[in-house]
Formats: structure tokens, sequence, C-alpha cells
């Protein structure tokens, strides 16, 4: 008969996302995932498989909570421009030790490329729902004057998701929050109507 589970999956899961987002896949040893997540490595195995799915497992939580709070910020102003600007200061954070961790689905992209097909799987089921928001905001924005009209909405919308990763890059090498703010304004000003 097997033993019952003696710790709390959730909050396992949880810390093993906080490791693997500050280190990477390879940079991290199953041993600080152990470490972190308080629990040994046979429950370890029985409760996630190996450490490649739980990273996996880690990155998928990782994207839907990201994503929800992307579109959140997007969709929740009634100016379109506000919408891209809140998405895009959401991205900072204040504290300089978080700041520094980036993006974890970034640092998946730095780390294996689009090489590996289960991470391009998990990136193309959120990528495609970030930019259909946005070029439909953007879209709004043109039809209500705050946004260039002769801006092509799906270059912008591309342009954005670029910054965005521009962002946490640079979030991640250090730059201040005062300064990556500067940057997500600028990048909102190329958008407005002239």
């Amino acid at each position: 008969m097997a033993r019952p589970r003696e710790f709390d999956r959730e909050l396992a899961l949880a810390r093993a996302t906080g490791v693997f987002w500050a280190q990477g896949y390879c940079s991290t040893s199953t041993e600080e995932l152990l470490a972190a997540m308080g629990i040994g490595r046979q429950s370890l195995y029985n409760a996630f498989g190996d450490k490649r799915a739980l990273y996996l497992e880690a990155l998928e939580r990782y994207q839907r909570a990201t994503t929800s709070g992307h579109l959140h910020r997007l969709k929740d102003p009634v100016s379109p421009v506000a919408g891209i600007e809140a998405l895009l200061l959401g991205l900072i954070a204040e504290d300089a030790n978080q700041r520094a961790m980036g993006c974890m689905g970034v640092g998946a992209v730095s780390e294996f490329g689009a090489g590996d097909p289960t991470l391009a799987e998990l990136r193309a089921r959120v990528e495609p729902v970030l930019y259909s928001s946005l070029v439909k905001r953007l879209r709004e924005g043109q039809a209500q004057g705050e946004i260039d009209p002769a801006m092509n909405a799906e270059d912008a919308a591309r342009f954005i998701q670029v910054t965005m990763t521009g962002l946490q890059l640079a979030a991640r090498s250090g730059a201040s929050a005062d300064a990556l703010r500067s940057l997500a304004r600028f990048a909102v000003d190329r958008l407005k109507m002239r």
C-alpha cells in the first residue's frame, strides 16, 4: 500500500518555480530543489516525475499566472494606451532582487532557444493570446484617436512583445526600476497619435 503524500504539492511546486526562475534549469541541482521544496528525492519523483518534468510544470504554472496578469493589466483600463502602458510597467518589480530575476519564460528561451519542442509548445500556448489581445487594444486605440491610425497594429503588437522581452532582459542584467519605467514609457509614446 502506497503511503499518502505528506507535503503540500502546490507549495512545493511554487518553491521549485522560484528556484528555477532565479537560476534557470541547468544551473539548478536536484539537491537545491529538494532543499527549497522541503521534500525527499523519492517524493520528488513520485509527485513530479524527474527534474525536467518538474521544470516544465513550474514553467507552465509561471506562464499561466503571468499571462493572466498581463491580460488583466492590458484590458482593465478604458484607455487602450493606458492598458499598454500598464502592461509594460507591470513587468517592473520595485524589489531589486525580484526585478533581477527577470522573466522565467524569457529565461527559458535564453537557455534553450527554439530547439526544444516541448518548450516551444508551451510558448505557443501563451504568445498568440497576448498578441491577439494587443492587436485588439491597438485597433481600439486607433479607432478612439489615441494611437496613430497609419500604424500597422500587427507590427505594433510584435514591437510591444519584443519590448516586454527587452525590459525583462534589461531587468535581469541589473537595470534600475526607473530606467525600465523610462524605456516602457518611451515605447508607449511611439504608439501615440501625433
